[in-house]
């Protein structure tokens, strides 16, 4: 993979590429939100969402919030609270469909991933909605049939997750460096 990935905080010029993101990964399943919602994710806790650029725009992007275990946003609300947790839920990673396949969700994960480190989480949740259990559960998420997202995620959600390694004065990777490897696997949910 070429030097050009580079992971940064989001800013106000990037909601209109993160809303149609979203809106194509999941508006033909009936999960897409509306702007506002994401907008309020994104507030809700700064130093943990993302957007990835490759190619020099905006390639992928990454929502993930404080919330408690066995809790998740509601996808037709806006987040009023903030929680204070030491769980860290992934809400939402978008891959835009011309960068899939090139491990760059895996990149945006072990970003989040040190970035959770460095901050003192000690867990990780998601909800796998589309089918996507099988990429989370290779990267180290166990699901949670004790907790059953609403129908509103998908039939076929599912609660997930994973401890986050003992901080270890971790920090993320300068945004400039590329991931190794890929994958060929979908990038969203």
């Amino acid at each position: 993979m070429s030097q050009d990935v580079r992971i940064r905080h989001i800013s106000p010029d990037d909601w209109d590429a993160i809303v149609a993101m979203e809106s194509r990964a999941y508006g033909a399943i009936g999960l897409s939100e509306d702007r506002a919602a994401l907008e309020s994710r994104a507030r809700a806790s700064p130093d943990t969402c993302f957007v990835l650029h490759r190619e020099k725009r905006p390639a992928g992007y990454l929502l993930a919030l404080p919330y408690p275990m066995f809790r998740y946003p509601d996808l037709t609300r806006t987040e009023d609270l903030t929680f204070a947790s030491r769980n860290l839920h992934l809400h939402d990673l978008v891959i835009a469909e011309d960068f899939r396949g090139r491990g760059l969700a895996q990149h945006l994960l072990r970003h989040l991933t040190a970035t959770a480190m460095a901050h003192g989480y000690r867990q990780m949740s998601l909800v796998a909605v589309a089918g996507s259990a099988p990429f989370w559960s290779a990267n180290g998420f166990l699901p949670r049939n004790d907790t059953a997202p609403p129908k509103s995620y998908g039939t076929d959600a599912v609660y997930m997750c994973r401890a986050i390694p003992a901080y270890r004065a971790a920090k993320p990777k300068p945004a400039g460096v590329a991931p190794r490897g890929s994958s060929s696997q979908d990038e969203m949910g």
